[in-house]
């Protein structure tokens, strides 16, 4: 069988949004699979049927990646290693860094009570690492420079995921700024209840208030694969995409230039500028494209339930540089090239240009 590749973003049906992406490709004979988040806990079992469906039931994967600690993500991952065997858990866990990140911490003095801290605000990677520690599956830093099968992490760098720690709402240093935590969640309410304007084409009115420090944690991930040029993000925000984009040159990776490109953090305005959306896919031509006029295909994560995901400007931002935008709202999306046939799927009706935005 000639290279393939087949990745595949499941519908997590919930009230709010998920990520669970499984991927199966061969490079010069040799195939892999890779898990990369599996959704809520919930979505576990969902996703190990899918895995079994389609990947012709294996026993190992090969690599299973955790974007970042939150439980729409980090989740389901608990069955996937429960049920296969697993080449290798990429995870980052904050308080395998203690001895450097002590001195940042005024309330803590002691480095096991700060390790015993973090270890209580991040559960859920706690629970993945018991279950890989108990089935001896190897964990691995996917920090930027690090490669996992055919994927080079872009982003985070070490340095900046140390600060991003520190910074945390959920760390200990933040417990006492109330007056800042209150001025993040009326951002989160105003943000929420915006309007939906009528606008023209080409105008995008993305969000200034800034995205979490657990969704700026999140592993930026880049494949060539059959000459397609992947790009997933996680819940990254602009701070990471930029990061990432600096760091493209050193993977072999010219911007603009993505085939493609998930939609961070479920097509929040929060993550994404017209800047970084020029950088990363093309600046916008200066008359409307046709709908059929598309360069590249954006994924978008999102439940049907979850009212404030995708949001229309962050879709607008896709089709105005010529993406065609598809979204698991109904259903399981797979994007391939040369994979095996699957029996009842069918192609994917792109959405719609909006022609309103959130105000």
């Amino acid at each position: 069988m000639d290279d393939f590749y087949e990745i595949d973003f499941l519908n997590v049906e919930s009230k709010k949004s998920g990520d669970a992406i499984c991927i199966r490709y061969q490079i010069n004979g040799q195939q892999k699979i890779h898990v990369v988040d599996g959704g809520f806990q919930a979505t576990g079992d969902k996703v190990v049927t899918h895995i079994n469906q389609y990947y012709n039931t294996p026993t190992f994967i090969d690599a299973v990646v955790v974007t970042h600690p939150d439980g729409d993500h980090a989740g389901g991952l608990r069955t996937v290693l429960e049920q296969y065997n697993v080449g290798e858990l990429w995870m980052l866990r904050p308080w395998l860094y203690v001895d450097e990140l002590i001195d940042r911490f005024k309330r803590f003095t002691s480095v096991e009570n700060l390790k015993k801290r973090l270890k209580e605000l991040y559960p859920n990677l706690v629970a993945l690492e018991e279950i890989a520690n108990q089935k001896g599956i190897p964990i691995r830093e996917p920090f930027q420079g690090a490669v996992i099968g055919s994927f080079n992490v872009l982003a985070p760098s070490k340095y900046r995921y140390l600060d991003l720690v520190v910074e945390s709402d959920k760390t200990p240093e933040h417990h006492e700024k109330s007056e800042d935590i209150f001025t993040g969640l009326f951002g989160l309410i105003n943000e929420a209840a915006r309007a939906l304007v009528a606008v023209l084409w080409g105008d995008e009115n993305f969000s200034s208030e800034p995205t979490s420090a657990e969704n700026e944690m999140s592993i930026v991930q880049y494949a060539n694969l059959c000459d397609n040029k992947i790009l997933l993000t996680g819940d990254a925000g602009r701070d990471a995409l930029t990061e990432a984009a600096d760091y493209a040159p050193y993977v072999g990776l010219t911007l603009p230039g993505i085939d493609r490109f998930q939609v961070p953090h479920h097509g929040s305005r929060r993550n994404v500028s017209t800047e970084l959306l020029d950088r990363w896919l093309g600046e916008k031509p200066l008359f409307q494209p046709s709908p059929d006029d598309t360069t590249f295909t954006a994924i978008v994560s999102a439940s049907k339930e979850d009212e404030h995901h995708p949001r229309k400007a962050v879709l607008r931002g896709m089709m105005h540089r010529k993406g065609k935008v598809i979204t698991t709202e109904n259903g399981c999306i797979s994007t391939h090239k040369n994979a095996p046939n699957r029996e009842g799927w069918s192609a994917v009706t792109p959405l719609a240009y909006p022609e309103e935005q959130e105000s």
